[in-house]
């Protein structure tokens, strides 16, 4: 006689003995009968534990990289009363209105833009551009510029995803005003706009040349600049010393506009230091002529980003750097933050006070640092960093874990003593 298989466990009885996990009951069912389908029921904590930390939850960002892609970009503050809002619906007239009025006066007026509109990313900005004002005709763009960014965003499918036909003008690493003048006047062409791309993290350097936005202004059809990554002025008046010098030579849309293009496009999750969004500034008829277009339904954002990105731009209209907490990191002073790592290693009793360097990030301003200051641990702590609660993302260089000062807020430095007292 063969012995009796043993029975399963009972996949309730399972579940509730991860309810530690923190997930909800059939979240922890899910578990459990995953667990007893692979034949081993004690997994089933672990595999909950996975699910929970694939669910968004917040995170202390100790990488010294302030736009971190992976974590979300530029940190956001959002306080809102679980109130309705006047989303698109006119206070003045108690008509129907639009989302796109206030926000657009408010990016409109920072970038000394004649109108704005939000979308929901840059990708949706520049695709929206070209298929409202190109669909069927071509875009002339240099080959330098024809790049592939983050996530396989490219310039040559986003064009062809828009209706538009790519014209590729000069060579990779030289293209001069004569040559979209030679790519316009070509029989056979029908260039409905020339579009200059702001080319990320993506560099050539030595036998370069590329052409400016007021040599492009001069050339009888649109310019739409894709400047990437959001910085609206370049004379930064919301900060009171002035242009950082890690941030030399970065286009910024007013300085870009004043130059001659009738239109700019830009990330609002980077150097703006907003929620993701993209944005579409320039000619009011330009600007029109996007919003009536139907994808435009497709690629508006929601309320909360726009009520994020309202409050963004009311602190660069206020002149305020204070309140953005991109800018509020990026500009502290190499003393206060030695003072607060300091601090963070006396009180945890471990680790020692580096100079280390951060990183804006989120393919801004490629190559640029700026000095930090950081806790270091011997060895690779960042699985065990990852564990704690809140999870604190750290890095790691020659086999030193570093806490970049520059990327916590303040208010999360009880948090790291924490993370560093638990790693003994």
């Amino acid at each position: 006689m063969s012995e009796p298989t043993a029975r399963p466990p009972s996949v309730d009885a399972l579940a509730r003995s991860i309810s530690s996990s923190g997930l909800p009951h059939p979240l922890c069912v899910d578990a459990a009968r995953q667990a007893i389908a692979e034949g081993d029921p004690s997994r089933a904590a672990d595999i909950a534990n996975s699910i929970a930390a694939a669910l968004l939850v917040p995170v202390v960002n100790a990488t010294g990289v302030i736009a971190h892609t992976n974590l979300g970009r530029s940190p956001v503050r959002v306080d809102r009363a679980p109130r309705a809002q006047n989303l698109e619906f006119d206070l003045s007239s108690g008509q129907r209105g639009s989302r796109q009025t206030g926000i657009g006066r408010l990016i409109a007026r920072a970038v000394g833009a004649e109108d704005a509109i939000v979308v929901n990313n840059n990708a949706a900005a520049v695709l929206l551009v070209l298929a409202a004002l190109a669909d069927g005709r071509d875009v002339a763009v240099s080959r330098g510029e024809s790049v592939e960014i983050g996530g396989g965003f490219r310039i040559p499918e986003v064009l062809e995803q828009s209706g538009a036909r790519l014209v590729d003008v000069g060579t990779t690493n030289r293209t001069r005003v004569a040559d979209y003048r030679k790519a316009i006047t070509k029989r056979g062409n029908d260039i409905a706009l020339v579009l200059k791309v702001h080319p990320s993290n993506y560099r050539v350097e030595g036998f370069v040349e590329t052409t400016p936005v007021e040599q492009l202004a001069e050339l009888g059809v649109p310019v739409v600049a894709d400047i990437g990554s959001g910085l609206i002025d370049a004379n930064f008046p919301w900060l009171t010393d002035g242009p950082p010098a890690w941030l030399a030579g970065e286009p910024a849309a007013r300085q870009t506009l004043t130059a001659g293009a009738d239109l700019v496009t830009f990330s609002a999750d980077k150097l703006l230091g907003g929620p993701q969004a993209g944005v579409v500034a320039g000619r009011a008829d330009l600007v029109a002529q996007c919003a009536r277009h139907p994808l435009m339904r497709a690629l508006r954002p929601g309320g909360l980003v726009l009520a994020s990105l309202h409050d963004t731009m009311l602190s660069y209209l206020s002149r305020d750097a204070s309140t953005i907490p991109f800018w509020r990191m990026a500009t502290a002073g190499l003393d206060s933050l030695r003072t607060r790592a300091t601090a963070v290693v006396n009180a945890a009793g471990v680790g020692s006070v580096v100079e280390c360097a951060s990183l804006p990030g989120a393919g801004s301003t490629p190559g640029a640092t700026i000095a930090s200051i950081g806790v270091a641990i011997d060895g690779d702590r960042t699985e065990r960093l990852r564990r704690h609660s809140p999870p604190v993302i750290a890095r790691v260089s020659d086999d030193v874990t570093i806490l970049d000062l520059r990327t916590i807020d303040p208010d999360d430095d009880d948090v790291i003593v924490d993370a560093l007292r638990s790693l003994d």
